[in-house]
């Protein structure tokens, strides 16, 4: 009988030993993927259960979430939706979270390490875990300002703080309503979504700081004017060749100017009034008078090809390598395979501004708890320096004089120096050019550095130009910060 039971029990043994075996692989090791498969219902209908904390702007909470009678139990809503769509994102039971709701999500969901101790108070209360408040940077009438200025042209506007880095506007046109993909009926998010991906305006793309990216033309000739100065080579009384046409090597193509006319006396102009008047055979002179290397060295300092989270995801803005003298002579003049996002173009502004320091883009001003206490709040960051303090000041002076007396004077605000630089960018044969407006004020104590871009030309199609089109969207957005 000793035999036949110990078989038993060692059967017995095996299935035990298997048995915990799989509840330990199952409970521990495999846990994360199936918590994180697609198919997995269980899991969405917790997270959704969950109420996630509201992202608030000013005094109002632009997202939030309100019981419903579903298997889910809240639904977020977005009020007012299309204004802060690309900042906020939305979360969708059937697509998950993109923007703010995705960048934070352990935050709003009160699952992140920061809400340790209050998720252990929660355990031993019985109390219904929430998520965090986020509150962000985004000032609401800077906001508005932006939305309504641009009006129904495709294209964006970034505003910042120069000496902070924080977002005080991001504006991305066409937007969307969140509402509409939040919905719980599946079939009905679909709907929604897929007509936005069929879309051939992009509204889901985020334009302000990623998407495809712009060639950003002439605004980028501070970049260049600043890898000038910075050479120890160039003053802005420095004479530059200003023929109509620059004649450029291993080519039978010219660089021409914009009219056809050259940019001053004997075909000759200085530096600043290269930058006052937007002189493209001067700058195409000087980009390969300096070579590509410098250009791309200079544009590094301003944040090019940096991996910014700010918390959303910043595409890199790139200057391309191994140029050629006639792509180094485009890319001093930002065309060629240079390619920016307006956020990239605020960020130049705004180092300028700041004496030269270039400072981190920044969307959260604090996360609270639900009894309003600090969770977190970011302090401003240093990304570097991008020139020093005597070019600063000197392409601030060039720049004033763009406004004051050269092709951005629809920027001029009474009372107010501003310093700008308009732009107008090639990117297509046969299409209108897309127009660009970069400016940073007051210029002796900068408050908000601002990008613009419309696709296009906008409503001005192609009579459009970065003074003409541009140039009074930033006004209106630099207006409104000086009247806070």
């Amino acid at each position: 009988m000793n035999a036949p039971l110990r078989r038993l029990a060692v059967v017995a043994f095996l299935l035990f030993a298997t048995l915990l075996v799989s509840t330990t692989w199952t409970s521990f090791v495999a846990a994360p993927s199936l918590n994180a498969d697609g198919r997995n219902t269980r899991t969405i209908i917790e997270q959704a259960g969950r109420e996630r904390g509201p992202i608030v702007i000013g005094d109002q909470a632009v997202a939030k979430s309100v019981p419903v009678q579903d298997v889910y139990g809240f639904l977020r809503q977005y009020d007012p939706g299309a204004l802060y769509a690309h900042v906020t994102g939305y979360y969708s039971v059937i697509y998950g979270p993109t923007g703010m709701e995705q960048a934070e999500a352990d935050l709003l969901t009160g699952t992140s390490d920061r809400l340790f101790y209050r998720r252990l108070s929660d355990l031993v209360t019985g109390r219904e875990p929430k998520g965090a408040t986020l509150e962000l940077t985004i000032d609401p009438k800077v906001q508005k300002a932006a939305w309504d200025a641009l009006g129904d042209q495709r294209g964006a506007v970034v505003a910042l703080n120069p000496k902070t880095g924080d977002v005080l506007g991001m504006v991305s046109k066409p937007s969307f309503d969140p509402n509409s993909l939040a919905v719980h009926d599946a079939k009905q998010a679909a709907a929604a979504r897929q007509k936005l991906l069929d879309d051939p305006a992009r509204p889901l793309d985020n334009r302000a700081i990623a998407g495809r990216l712009y060639p950003p033309g002439s605004v980028f000739k501070l970049v260049t004017a600043a890898a000038a100065l910075e050479s120890g080579k160039y003053e802005p009384s420095s004479v530059l060749p200003g023929p109509a046409t620059l004649d450029l090597p291993q080519t039978t193509v010219g660089l021409p100017n914009s009219g056809g006319r050259p940019c001053g006396p004997n075909n000759q102009i200085s530096l600043a009034d290269a930058l006052r008047i937007s002189c493209n055979t001067a700058f195409g002179s000087l980009g390969m008078d300096l070579g590509g290397d410098a250009l791309g060295e200079q544009a590094q300092k301003f944040g090019f090809g940096e991996d910014l989270r700010i918390p959303l995801r910043v595409t890199p803005s790139s200057v391309p390598k191994d140029m050629n003298k006639p792509q180094e002579a485009q890319a001093g003049i930002g065309q060629f395979d240079v390619r920016v996002t307006p956020m990239q173009m605020a960020m130049v502004s705004a180092a300028i501004a700041n004496d030269g320091v270039l400072m981190k883009p920044n969307l959260i001003r604090a996360a609270r708890a639900d009894d309003l206490s600090v969770i977190s709040q970011p302090q401003p960051t240093e990304l570097g320096r991008s020139v020093s303090p005597e070019t600063a000041q000197k392409l601030t002076d060039m720049m004033l004089s763009v406004v004051n007396d050269g092709t951005g004077k629809a920027a001029r605000i009474d009372g107010v120096r501003v310093a700008g630089k308009t732009g107008t960018a090639q990117h297509a044969e046969g299409r209108p050019p897309h127009a660009w407006f970069t400016a940073f004020a007051p210029a002796d104590d900068p408050q908000v550095a601002v990008a613009v871009v419309v696709e296009e030309g906008g409503n001005a199609g192609d009579q459009a130009s970065g003074g003409r089109t541009a140039a009074p969207i930033a006004r209106k957005v630099i207006q409104a910060v000086m009247d806070r």
